[in-house]
């Protein structure tokens, strides 16, 4: 979801006040200690979370469940176990064990549900604004935050936020240092800043202390690790008008043990990339910049076109997430289409093969797989 800057959240918030009042009082009656099943589920089998961000403010945010073994999906499924609505703005999950944990961005909580029923079990709150949770171990985690310019750490068992990781580069300027993904290496954990921002930031997992940062160019986006321990991140550029700058987006590859660019492979500058996804043996990259595309870790400048778009011309709508199947290899790609009506998603073998599509709900985001 591409936000607002702060400045202009605040003239929004003052300009509908008495709305805004409105929606928070109603959030705010909402007792999630306290609701009752519509419906009951138990899928043991492995399956696909898809994370449907809905619209800001709309309260309309979704979970949606596929069984590939069984090719069926179901809709909604936060609220038939429930009784209740997910949430405004689902961001992101992470399984662990049997417990999945959905990150609610603008509602300022994660939810934790019984992976099998969907039932809920609890929720951590006091948050900003999260985006993204990585386990460190059983009893830590790390939360990202777009407006908080701090990463919460988090005790899993107790639910509860134990600190905080300060990010503010204290400038006036931009709201930074927005957090988005986290990806761990030894016992370092690489962190984008994508919101008005250009750096990966390094935190010291032991000490919890930012210790190094990487400009690898205008908004990361996203990223993944291969085999070989290489960061590969995809830059969306920013836009025209762009405050913060607007440049070509990029592919930026880097070495997390000395944590230098080894290469940018530039695309064009009308072009937005919007995610990237490795597959099993890390070998392969997969990302979206209008159409899928799918390179060699050892020969990226080789890219073909994995899945054609239907958007032709257009970046700024359509494919929206993708996600690999850890045991399948298959690729599953989100489709928002206008970011209103519910997206689809399509998958496909790792040779290209149409294998399944189906409906989920409004923008789909992200996809957690359990194994």
């Amino acid at each position: 979801m591409k936000y607002p800057s702060i400045n202009l959240i605040r003239k929004l918030l003052k300009a509908s006040l008495p709305v805004v009042l409105s929606m928070l009082l109603f959030l705010s009656c909402m007792d999630d200690n306290h609701w009752s099943a519509s419906e009951n589920y138990n899928e043991p089998e492995q399956g696909v979370f898809i994370v449907n961000e809905g619209n800001f403010m709309y309260d309309n945010a979704s979970l949606s469940y596929y069984s590939p073994n069984n090719l069926t999906v179901l809709n909604e499924v936060f609220k038939s176990a429930n009784g209740a609505p997910l949430g405004d703005v689902a961001q992101s999950m992470v399984i662990r064990d049997s417990l999945g944990y959905v990150v609610i961005n603008n509602s300022g909580k994660v939810y934790i549900i019984n992976i099998n029923t969907f039932e809920f079990v609890g929720k951590i709150t006091g948050l900003t604004s999260p985006r993204h949770m990585h386990f460190i171990s059983d009893s830590k985690a790390y939360i990202s935050d777009i407006y908080g310019k701090s990463i919460a750490i988090v005790n899993p068992v107790a639910m509860s936020v134990t600190g905080q990781i300060d990010v503010d580069n204290h400038s006036g300027e931009f709201y930074q240092h927005s957090t988005e993904q986290m990806i761990l290496h030894q016992k370092f954990m690489f962190v984008n800043c994508w919101s008005y921002d250009d750096k990966l930031l390094v935190i010291d997992t032991q000490t919890d202390q930012v210790v190094d940062s990487i400009e690898v160019g205008i908004q990361p986006r996203a990223m993944v690790m291969d085999r070989n321990d290489q960061l590969w991140v995809i830059t969306d550029g920013g836009f025209q008008g762009n405050p913060f700058d607007h440049e070509a987006p990029a592919l930026v590859q880097i070495d997390a043990d000395t944590r230098t660019i080894v290469q940018r492979i530039l695309f064009d500058l009308a072009s937005s990339p919007a995610d990237i996804a490795i597959n099993t043996s890390g070998d392969t990259l997969y990302f979206v910049n209008g159409d899928v595309f799918r390179c060699s870790i050892d020969n990226p400048q080789s890219m073909e076109i994995f899945v054609e778009t239907p958007y032709q011309g257009s970046y700024s709508r359509g494919f929206s997430a993708l996600g690999i199947d850890p045991h399948s290899n298959e690729i599953y790609v989100a489709d928002a289409i206008d970011n209103s009506q519910r997206g689809s998603v399509y998958k496909y073998s790792p040779k290209g093969r149409a294998t399944d599509t189906f409906k989920v709900g409004i923008i789909p985001t992200h996809f957690c797989f359990k194994r």
